[in-house]
């Protein structure tokens, strides 16, 4: 394979590499002879060897179960519309309604939330909300969050992991009471209402299967009977309205209802086949082929995942083996997620997601069962991901999403984080996700833009349109990604990446390409932001540029004399030294969405100044000193 094979460059670009001269870093450490420019005209670039993209994955066959003729034909006939109980038995009465087993729940929940239920409250993202206040009509609306949670009954697990079911099932059967009370009968369409979306509907069936000992566990028969109509109503809800889908995810969680209602209610292997052939196919609309989620989401990622794990405990309740492509999906779908997590075991901030705890991931991945490593070049996920010894970098290499599939989407490209010994020192401010919490709502978009990530802003503009509703617009519609690893004798080996995207073409002329190479001791992070004409010539002018790191929780930073470096302590005791090549370095007050989705107050530092239309190069260094 020649050097140059997983570079897309154009001679344009290939042009422009290595603008400007060597800068000046921080002082070199023992066997280090002085500072390194990035560009790609360093000689010390250029004998690498490219790396080969992530190991490849067997990718899903996204086509329906094989089975027979019979059952092929029981599909087709209650995809028209023929009643699941005439196809299952015709020469007998519809079957009395019951559950034909119990599951046992695969992904415990939030003690401390369940605990908070017991007492009277929701707690979401760490916000109390009064269980008496809530309106499960909808009329009212609710911040996303805690609608999410209410609706789609995930407070369930909350409310079984905080103490023995005798404690907690009346808890539950009051509050169904109270939602069944609000919700009489489902509409005849999507949308009259957040508890019928079809995300919420698909996830609530779910999970009024998979905990129904707690709302049906009580003396009072009315109750039951009321229950367990609400799950026969919701599932043909389902059937009649998946295909109105708010979104391609809205959809899996929608077939995720069907078939655990075609396995666990009477009469339903109609339906199960039914939903089955659609949920597949719906995860061949929402996954990619590395595994990543359309949305490049890690929220996406874990509630596909959860949906499929809670799915799989019903199949396993009624002693049946899921289709192979669900296991095969499974698989797919973890290594990029891991791809996320930093030496901590937590994920990074990405695309609406905060730093989901380590606790909470582990739990998810182990009940996956699946036993993997992350992938490290997820390239149609568009995450690159470098681990040098204790060192991790994340690394945005790809547009945000396609507005279709965004449901937070964030104007990140070329953004980027880094942790060393579990110690987070760049991170994005994340957090989008959960607005509505103790996150106000009202910085959700703030939280979105640009300028919330660690990578280079224009003239306080976003590098792609942020919409409201989540959705995204136009700007970054294509990104360069090259990686390579460095040999050579002043560099003792070093991952080199570098990326480019065209997000600030149109209104700045300007393309902004960015070199990460981090040192395979991972003790030394040299980056250099590169502004390029984008028509091979500058227009006249300047514009304001700002190159944002926003530091980890826990570190200390102060300025260094001359204005052109900062000193970072981080709470493990070490010491780190920034340094920039131009522009000058301030210290910002940023916010940091945390492990549960609370803000954090942090700082950033801040390399601004005016940089010409015809382009201009900004070097800079992190470096581990001592």
């Amino acid at each position: 394979m020649s050097e140059a094979g997983l570079s897309t460059r154009s001679p344009a670009h290939d042009a422009a590499a290595g603008q400007g001269p060597a800068i000046p870093m921080a002082p070199a450490g023992p066997g280090d002879e002085g500072g390194l420019v990035t560009g790609s005209d360093d000689p010390r670039t250029i004998p690498g060897e490219v790396v080969e993209p992530g190991r490849a994955l067997a990718l899903a066959d996204f086509a329906p179960p094989s089975i027979g003729a019979g059952e092929r034909l029981l599909r087709l006939a209650y995809r028209l519309g023929v009643p699941g109980s005439t196809l299952a038995a015709p020469f007998r009465k519809p079957a009395k309604p019951r559950l034909l087993a119990t599951v046992s729940n695969p992904l415990p929940g939030s003690k401390m939330a369940g605990t908070a239920l017991r007492a009277g409250h929701f707690l979401v993202h760490g916000a109390k909300s009064p269980i008496a206040q809530i309106d499960f009509a909808g009329a009212a609306r609710l911040t996303p969050p805690l609608e999410r949670v209410v609706h789609s009954f995930a407070w369930l697990a909350d409310l079984e992991a905080s103490a023995p079911r005798e404690t907690v099932a009346p808890v539950a059967e009051r509050i169904m009471a109270a939602w069944l009370a609000a919700n009489p009968k489902p509409p005849s369409r999507p949308g009259k209402g957040p508890a019928w979306t079809v995300a919420n509907a698909g996830t609530r069936e779910l999970n009024w299967l998979v905990h129904a000992p707690l709302i049906l566990s009580g003396a009072d028969k009315a109750h039951r009977a009321r229950v367990l109509a609400a799950l026969g109503d919701t599932a043909r809800w389902l059937d009649k309205n998946v295909g109105r889908a708010e979104d391609q995810l809205a959809e899996v969680a929608g077939w995720c209802g069907i078939v655990a209602a075609g396995l666990l209610l009477p009469d339903g292997k109609p339906r199960r086949l039914f939903g089955e052939a659609g949920l597949i196919r719906a995860l061949g609309e929402v996954v990619g082929d590395d595994g990543g989620v359309l949305s490049r989401s890690p929220l996406g990622q874990i509630e596909v995942i959860s949906l499929l794990v809670r799915l799989r405990a019903c199949y396993q309740a009624v002693r049946r083996d899921p289709p192979q492509a669900l296991e095969t999906i499974m698989g797919l779908l973890v290594p990029p997620l891991l791809a996320l997590t930093h030496g901590d075991g937590a994920l990074g901030s990405w695309q609406g997601s905060w730093a989901v705890d380590a606790a909470d991931l582990a739990a998810l991945v182990a009940a996956t069962g699946v036993r993997t490593r992350p992938l490290r070049d997820v390239r149609q996920w568009g995450y690159q991901r470098v681990v040098a010894q204790k060192g991790v970098l994340q690394f945005d290499a790809a547009p945000p999403p396609l507005a279709k599939h965004a449901r937070t989407g964030c104007a990140s490209t070329l953004a980027f984080e880094f942790s060393h010994a579990g110690q987070r020192i760049v991170v994005n401010c994340g957090g989008a996700g959960c607005a509505g919490g103790l996150m106000p709502v009202r910085l959700e978009q703030g939280l979105r833009a640009t300028a919330a990530h660690s990578t280079l802003v224009l003239d306080d503009a976003n590098s792609t349109a942020i919409l409201i509703n989540g959705k995204i617009g136009s700007g970054v519609g294509e990104v360069e990604i090259d990686r390579r690893t460095l040999v050579g004798d002043k560099l003792a080996g070093a991952t080199r990446l570098e990326a480019s995207h065209n997000g600030y073409a149109s209104r700045y002329g300007l393309v902004h390409r960015r070199i990460l190479i981090l040192r395979d001791d991972g003790t030394e992070l040299r980056g250099e932001d590169l502004l390029v004409p984008s028509g091979g010539k500058g227009k006249n002018g300047k514009v304001g540029f700002a190159i944002r790191f926003h530091l980890g929780p826990g570190v200390e930073v102060g300025l260094s004399e001359d204005g052109q470096g900062a000193g970072l302590a981080l709470a493990d005791g070490s010491y780190w030294q920034f340094r920039a090549g131009g522009g000058q370095v301030t210290i910002e007050e940023s916010i940091w969405a945390d492990g549960h989705g609370r803000p954090q107050p942090i700082q950033q530092l801040v390399v601004s100044g005016l940089v010409s239309r015809g382009g201009g190069n900004f070097a800079w260094l992190l470096k581990k000193m001592g």
